[in-house]
């Protein structure tokens, strides 16, 4: 709940009381600590596995600033064309060098997309010409709208936390809560609702059987 939700560990330690479960709000920091990057990890090492089989069309690339205690780090994302998020990394620059690792990184877990669309930010275009990709970066002023979109559930998280006190907490709870949000996003508005169901029972199940 305290991930896949905008809930901070103190509203978790209340719903889980009202459910006869008393516990202390650090327990469920210590829970998502320890079993969120296992859980993380076998989503993301199914969805690679599937990916990795299909052509990847299209890849949308945004930064999105995050404050940690007064600093300026930046958070890079990498959405594909359906809006599932593939890659999260977590820099304190913007530079050309944050930009390539940040590439190298997705493309070594989903493969090589036939469409990359970015901003402006010459760092991609610097870093996509390093490793001969150049040709495959679009830009546009509405086309970013899908990766512009992505970052607005891990905003909503980021005000019930209270912001992040380093940038290694930032990076692994933004990887757990993309992968989550992932599995549980169910595109809801290209089925009917008959459909839907099914796909979300199915999503809860296969979550359950993840977390026994």
């Amino acid at each position: 709940m305290y991930v896949r939700y905008p809930l901070s560990l103190r509203k978790v330690e209340d719903i889980l009381h009202e459910r006869g479960i008393d516990i202390s709000y650090e327990t469920v920091r210590a829970w998502w600590v320890r079993f969120g990057p296992m859980f993380a990890t076998e989503i993301r090492k199914k969805r690679s596995e599937s990916m990795q089989d299909l052509p990847q069309w299209r890849w949308h690339l945004d930064e999105v600033f995050v404050r940690i205690s007064g600093e300026v780090h930046y958070l890079w994302r990498a959405v594909d064309h359906e809006g599932e998020v593939l890659e999260v990394y977590v820099t304190k620059k913007r530079d050309r060098k944050a930009a390539l690792k940040f590439l190298k990184k997705a493309m070594k877990r989903y493969g090589n997309p036939v469409e990359i669309v970015t901003d402006r930010l010459r760092s991609y275009r610097v870093a996509m010409k390093e490793i001969g990709n150049e040709a495959r970066q679009v830009t546009g002023r509405w086309l970013n709208n899908r990766a512009e979109k992505s970052h607005q559930p891990f905003r909503r998280r980021e005000r019930a936390m209270a912001k992040f006190r380093s940038a290694k907490s930032l990076q692994k709870f933004a990887a757990i809560h993309s992968s989550v949000h992932n599995h549980f996003n169910q595109q809801r508005h290209l089925y009917n609702r008959d459909i839907f169901k099914i796909y979300r029972s199915s999503a809860l199940a296969e979550w359950r059987q993840l977390a026994a």
